[in-house]
């Protein structure tokens, strides 16, 4: 199958509105049959239907018209760009509404509770509230420390489960690595 432009009648409105084409090679290149560009021409077929311009899109350009305008032969070949498209992976700051805003602090208890291995700073991330209340929830300092329920954050919508299977997978390798380090100091201070 050969590749269609993006709305192809929408397309085909245009070029039979604005070219000298044939309706064979307008059919050709939006994928439809003759008689329904002929249709399009004597205004029985997509009526209401707002001309789609794929020079502005990129599909065809001017030069690519012009050249099968003059040889009635000569088929339209639609314009392959490669379009890059990136993953930026930066976390945008979601906007967090005022009834929600509590579920933060009590989101950070419960993973002090049920993750305990996470640093601070992690949990500060996570739940997008600062460090210095995360930390005053673990010393239990915190100024609403009795008004807290501990909720789970990624039930409550806060943060994905990925993002905190990622963070405990971090806070693991932290550990292990700790561990490492202590064991080689030992060993350094015993020999």
């Amino acid at each position: 199958m050969t590749k269609a432009p993006l709305m192809p009648m929408a397309t085909a409105v245009w070029l039979v509105e604005n070219t000298s084409l044939t309706f064979n090679q307008i059919a050709n290149f939006c994928n439809l049959h003759e008689v329904e560009v002929q249709g399009i021409a004597d205004g029985e077929v997509a009526k209401g239907i707002v001309g789609y311009n794929p020079i502005i899109s990129g599909q065809l350009t001017r030069d690519e018209i012009d050249k099968s305008s003059a040889d009635k032969n000569r088929p339209l070949n639609i314009t392959d760009i490669e379009v890059e498209i990136k993953s930026n992976e930066t976390k945008v700051k979601k906007y967090v509404p005022l009834s929600k805003r509590q579920d933060k602090p009590d989101s950070a208890l419960w993973l002090l509770k049920n993750h305990s291995t996470l640093k601070d700073s992690q949990i500060a991330k996570l739940v997008g509230i600062t460090k210095n209340s995360v930390t005053s929830i673990r010393n239990k300092s915190y100024w609403n420390y009795n008004n807290l329920n501990a909720k789970d954050p990624v039930a409550m919508g806060l943060f994905a489960q990925k993002e905190l299977l990622n963070a405990i997978e971090k806070a693991e390798r932290r550990l292990t690595k700790e561990k490492k380090d202590r064991e080689k100091m030992k060993l350094l201070n015993e020999s």
